[in-house]
């Protein structure tokens, strides 16, 4: 993780299975501009770019691939974003993959907020309500809105300045609710309870 010691850790999950394109590069911009402002540590995840197995209940530890130290890195953020095109009107399978295998507390009470990208704005909310739901069961502390992304927010793969003031501005809110201290707010989500 590189940035400013002392400042937040914020780690982005780019949930896209394909190679690096325009919501990589946004992302990787707005992490960049946060990091230069000393607003956080940052750290990108690709999953197109790591060996995530597939999610059965087996110890971490014998996947013998990026599974771990993903789950690890997510699990140590002080706030973290969720970024994933909009496949078949939701989040991506490898990015929900992914959350299947992130035990509750480590998401618990932390910062998350919500990029995903389409070609039109025709499924702005397909992704964005799914991973509320998801998040929802970790009881994890949402941005309120989310941040989409599409293709007329890039002009030959270049995000534009609404693109990246919408990245920024969902980045600092996750960085302000980090900042906050809040913890988990209300009763521990159903699953949390042990009893």
């Amino acid at each position: 993780m590189s940035g400013a010691p002392g400042a937040p850790s914020l780690v982005a999950v780019l949930g896209s299975a394909t190679p690096p394109g325009r919501l990589r590069r946004a992302l990787q911009e707005a992490l960049d501009r946060a990091q230069s402002r000393g607003a956080a540590r940052t750290e990108l995840l690709d999953l197109g770019e790591l060996r995530i197995a597939p999610a059965g209940g087996r110890p971490l530890g014998e996947l013998g691939d990026d599974t771990e130290r993903t789950v690890a890195a997510i699990d140590a953020a002080d706030a973290v974003v969720l970024a994933t095109p909009v496949y078949r009107g939701s989040m991506t399978g490898t990015l929900k993959n992914l959350l299947d295998h992130v035990p509750v507390a480590a998401l618990h009470g932390t910062p998350v907020a919500i990029v995903a990208m389409g070609a039109s704005d025709h499924h702005y909310l397909g992704a964005e309500r799914h991973l509320r739901d998801v998040l929802g069961f970790f009881g994890a502390l949402v941005v309120p809105t989310a941040a989409y992304l599409a293709s007329r927010d890039f002009a030959d793969g270049v995000p534009g300045e609404r693109a990246a003031a919408e990245l920024d501005a969902v980045i600092a809110a996750a960085l302000t609710l980090a900042a906050a201290e809040l913890g988990p707010l209300g009763p521990d989500p159903l699953a949390a309870r042990t009893s």
